[in-house]
């Protein structure tokens, strides 16, 4: 195996970025301004900017924006949370399904409060 020790790598004119033709293999902390393709492995730090695609695994942290995913689960909100559909809680093994309780346990006058609540 060599090894390389430089300050700096240009192209062969010293007027801009190297090309890798046959991939790059980096093994450590990689630093991009921008990056495209399938992301495989952990992701620490922060992004800014959209994701498109899907992701698998937990995210910790905070999402400031807007989750469009009809197969999103396991959200955990502080504040106002917007569902399309319906929300459904699952409290230890069982499920309840939030609109169906409401419409079963409303009365005229506490329709009007929820409505003013809920909106």
């Amino acid at each position: 195996m060599s090894k390389l020790q430089v300050d700096d790598i240009v192209n062969k004119d010293d007027n801009g970025s190297v090309g890798f033709s046959r991939g790059a293999v980096v093994t450590g902390v990689a630093t991009a301004t921008s990056f495209s393709g399938a992301l495989t492995g952990n992701v620490t730090g922060d992004v800014q900017g959209d994701v498109t695609g899907d992701v698998t695994g937990d995210v910790t942290g905070n999402v400031t924006g807007n989750i469009n995913a009809s197969s999103a689960t396991g959200i955990s909100t502080v504040g106002i949370l917007t569902a399309y559909s319906s929300i459904n809680i699952n409290v230890g093994g069982g499920s309840t399904e939030i609109a169906t309780e409401l419409k079963a346990k409303a009365s005229t006058g506490k329709a009007i409060a929820m409505s003013m609540v809920f909106g």
